[in-house]
């Protein structure tokens, strides 16, 4: 196998010294495309000298010999990238939830990769991209989820011999270094409500809630549930006989628009749970099924529209009646209940979720059950607050043990 080496811009006589300044350039055959059967050739210039040309054709040539060949192709990462990504969806096995995430973590890496040909993108332009969203302030998490996309793609550029060398392979991720100052805001506990506010919410919901307020967040409250988990249910999930629920789905609106939605499953295994609920919280549902059932056979005996998917919180009156309510909804009906009970109006339906951690420690449940029943297999801010709840008892644990031995 030999390669055929020539000046391509070169007008000088071939017999007299080159002094037009062109460069060398190679070709060799590499083979025959399978598709067309014609032969394929690689062809590379650029080489000052002959003898530098020849040294990177023989790389080349020892490539194929040995089989480890990889003809790189002149792809940009962004149409690269964005043909993974299809893929990436295409196998079935990946939430729609997540396809966003990477889809933002693609647009990250774009904004210094996007026209640069996959072949030629080095360690440093990579390892540059890390760094320089370090500086933009970006979150460690952001920039670790950015770089884990980052490695797919490249990787897969590998396997379909996009590519022969990854940039990624040595990449380090730029990390912040805690300061005295990070590490007390860590002890810092998440917001949520002590018994006597929690009362007060939920009273003010009970009296000034709007349509559903009151059982939405009585049922937040007292079962721990994510508001996506709650904007899911269906009446089938309810077991009014067995006093429980059945999480098995979660509720996902990339637009907060109520009529488009999909149900996607819990987010990990653990998510997947049967919640314990108290009758007087079932009483509640069973209210507002009869409402709800009253509209649904009102509006369809009428031959109005109804979406009709047996969702719990499903919408009355509004344009889009039995179409579930979506988290930013639930979020938006709670910051108005805070602001008429002169609560704190930073809390969140995830902070009735804390509330529930806090309040189930007070009453002596153990981190293992509480992490059950909230559907973690583990989580730190769990655990914090659960440490924080518990630690008087555990002192008072210690100063029994202590006057027991003062008995002797």
């Amino acid at each position: 196998m030999k390669g055929h080496f020539y000046k391509p811009h070169c007008k000088c006589p071939k017999d007299k010294k080159c002094k037009c300044g062109a460069t060398w350039s190679y070709i060799i055959d590499i083979g025959t495309d399978p598709a067309t059967g014609r032969r394929k050739q690689k062809k590379k210039g650029g080489f000052k000298t002959k003898g530098a040309a020849q040294e990177a054709a023989a790389l080349v040539i020892a490539e194929l010999s040995e089989g480890t060949f990889v003809d790189e192709q002149k792809v940009t990462f962004e149409d690269f990238a964005k043909e993974w990504l299809q893929g990436y969806m295409s196998t079935g096995r990946v939430k729609i939830s997540t396809k966003r995430i990477r889809k933002q973590q693609i647009n990250l890496l774009n904004l210094y990769l996007a026209k640069l040909k996959m072949h030629n993108i080095s360690k440093k332009n990579y390892q540059d991209a890390l760094n320089d969203l370090k500086k933009e302030d970006y979150a460690d998490n952001t920039i670790n989820g950015t770089h884990s996309t980052g490695r797919m793609i490249f990787k897969r550029a590998i396997d379909l011999g996009v590519i022969k060398n990854d940039p990624t392979a040595t990449a380090i991720v730029p990390k912040t270094i805690a300061t005295v100052e990070d590490l007390e805001k860590k002890k810092e506990l998440p917001k949520y409500m002590e018994k006597e506010e929690l009362a007060k919410f939920l009273k003010t919901a009970e009296v000034r809630g709007l349509e559903r307020d009151y059982p939405m967040f009585l049922l937040l409250a007292y079962t721990g549930m994510r508001s996506g988990e709650l904007c899911a249910l269906k009446w089938q999930d309810v077991d009014f006989e067995g006093h429980t629920i059945s999480i098995t789905k979660t509720h996902y609106s990339e637009r907060n628009v109520m009529q488009e939605y999909v149900l996607l499953t819990p987010k990990t295994r653990s998510s997947r749970r049967v919640i314990d609920v108290e009758e007087f919280v079932l009483g509640e549902l069973k209210l507002l099924k009869v409402k709800q059932d009253e509209l649904k056979a009102k509006r369809l005996k009428s031959g109005l529209p109804y979406h009709d998917k047996d969702f719990v919180f499903a919408q009355f009156k509004n344009r889009y009646p039995g179409y579930p309510t979506y988290q930013k909804f639930v979020e938006q009906r709670m910051t108005r209940l805070l602001k008429i009970a002169g609560l704190n109006e930073k809390l969140t339906p995830h902070s009735l979720r804390h509330t529930h951690t806090s309040l189930l420690a007070e009453a002596g449940a153990s981190l293992e059950q509480i992490m059950q029943r909230l559907g973690h297999s583990d989580d730190e801010t769990t655990r914090r607050i659960y440490l924080h709840i518990t630690k008087p008892q555990k002192k008072e644990a210690s100063h029994k043990f202590a006057e027991l031995m003062r008995s002797f």
